[in-house]
C-alpha cells in the first residue's frame, strides 16, 4: 500500500467517492458536503488517499493547528475525514503516525474536520440509529480498529435525541424580563450577516473553557455557516440580550440529513433547488447545532428562557423530534435540557489520540 496526497481532479473524485463504496448507500451515514471538502482542498488542506494496487482503500486529511496544540498541550498531527475499508485501518494509521513523527509531532489526534469544534469524531455505540448533519456515523468496526492500534479515547461524549414536548417543559419568571431588560431575538435571513458576528462572540466566550475548543475566526464561521440563510427556520435561531448585551444563544436547523445522504453529499445547484422546492418535508425533525451562555451570566436561568422559546418554535413549526450534536460526559449541565425533555443518549462519541514519542 502507499499513501499519496490528492493533487488532480481525478484524485479528488476518488477521495470523495470512497464513502460511496464503504457505506454502499446506507442511509444511516450522512457524508460531508462535497463542496465543503473541495473548498478545504482549494485552501491547501492536504487530503490523502491510501491505495492498494491502484485502488483507493482509505482516506484522511493531514493537517495541524497551533491553537489546538496549545489547548491539548501537545504538538498534534491532526487527521480527519478518515474512512477505510475493512483491513486497511492499520496501514492507514501507520501512514498517519509516520507522517506525524517525520514532522516532529508528539501525538496523532482525530478524526477532526478540520477541528473538533467543527466536526469529526467516531461513534462508539448506537450504530443502529442513523446519523445526522454535523455529526458522525460509522461502522462498528471503526472504534475497534482505532483501539486495537493503540489509540486512546479523548473527550468522550454522547449525541442526544428528544421528543418535542407537547406541553411546555421549561418555565421562566416573565417578571424578570422587564426587570433585567432581557430581550429574545430571532434569526432573520435578511440580517444573518449582522447576526453571525454576535453569535461568534458568544460562542467563543461560552465554549472557551472546554478542553477541545479553539476560538472560531470570522472566516471559519463564514465557512461553516455558508448557506445558513438558505436552510434557516428563523424561529430556531434565538439569542438573548441583557440591557442590550448578548448573553446566550441557541441554534437549531431543520434536519435535512436524509436528503444529504440520498444525494451523497453532492449539494450542487440542481440539488439545492430540489431541496428548496421540497424543504417542507424536512421540517418535522431538527438538529440542535450549538447553544451557550457567556461566562458571568451562567447559572441565571437564561438558557431556560431560550429553551422555552425554542420549544415553542418547534411545536408551532410542527417538529416532533430534536437531535443534538455531541455533549461531553463531563458536562452534564449541558445535557440537562435533553433529560428534562424526556430525551436519551443516541450515539456514544469520541475522538482518538495516540502518543507518537514512545
Amino acid at each position: 500500500m502507499s499513501l499519496r496526497f490528492v493533487e488532480s481532479r481525478r484524485d479528488l473524485r476518488a477521495f470523495l467517492e470512497l464513502t460511496d463504496r464503504i457505506y454502499d448507500g446506507d442511509p444511516r451515514h450522512v457524508p460531508p458536503l462535497r463542496a465543503q471538502v473541495r473548498a478545504w482542498h482549494r485552501r491547501g488542506v492536504r487530503l490523502a488517499v491510501l491505495t492498494r494496487g491502484g485502488r483507493v482503500v482509505a482516506r484522511t486529511t493531514l493537517h495541524t493547528d497551533g491553537k489546538l496544540d496549545a489547548k491539548l498541550g501537545v504538538a498534534a498531527q491532526l487527521f480527519g475525514l478518515t474512512e477505510f475499508e475493512e483491513g486497511a485501518g492499520e496501514e492507514l494509521f501507520d501512514a498517519i503516525c509516520a507522517h506525524g513523527r517525520a514532522a516532529g509531532r508528539q501525538a496523532a489526534f482525530g478524526p477532526v474536520s478540520l477541528l473538533p469544534n467543527q466536526s469529526g469524531g467516531v461513534i462508539t455505540s448506537g450504530f443502529g440509529e442513523r446519523g445526522f448533519i454535523d455529526s458522525a456515523w460509522n461502522h462498528p468496526r471503526y472504534p475497534d480498529a482505532y483501539e486495537k492500534y493503540g489509540f486512546a479515547r479523548r473527550f468522550e461524549s454522547d449525541t442526544w435525541i428528544c421528543p418535542v414536548p407537547e406541553e411546555p417543559v421549561f418555565t421562566f419568571d416573565d417578571a424578570r424580563i422587564g426587570a433585567e431588560r432581557l430581550e429574545v431575538h430571532r434569526g432573520d435571513r435578511r440580517r444573518i450577516g449582522e447576526q453571525l458576528p454576535i453569535l461568534r462572540e458568544m460562542l467563543n466566550a461560552s465554549f472557551a473553557q472546554l478542553g477541545y475548543y479553539t476560538e472560531i475566526s470570522a472566516g471559519q464561521l463564514a465557512e461553516q455557516t455558508d448557506g445558513l440563510a438558505f436552510l434557516l427556520d428563523e424561529s430556531l435561531l434565538l439569542y438573548l440580550t441583557k440591557a442590550g448585551r448578548p448573553v446566550a444563544f441557541v441554534l437549531c436547523l431543520p434536519d435535512i440529513s436524509g436528503f444529504v445522504a440520498k444525494i451523497r453529499g453532492n449539494l450542487h445547484l440542481f440539488h439545492q433547488l430540489r431541496l428548496l422546492a421540497t424543504r417542507g418535508r424536512y421540517r418535522r425533525e431538527a438538529v440542535l447545532i450549538v447553544k451557550g451562555t457567556v461566562p458571568g451570566e451562567q447559572g441565571h436561568g437564561y438558557m431556560r428562557l431560550l429553551s422555552r422559546e425554542l420549544h415553542r418554535g418547534l411545536r408551532e413549526g410542527g417538529y416532533h423530534t430534536l437531535r443534538s450534536t455531541y455533549v461531553e460526559r463531563t458536562n452534564p449541565g449541558s445535557a440537562a435540557q435533553y433529560v428534562a425533555m424526556g430525551g436519551r443518549p443516541l450515539h456514544g462519541y469520541t475522538f482518538y489520540e495516540k502518543d507518537l514519542t514512545a
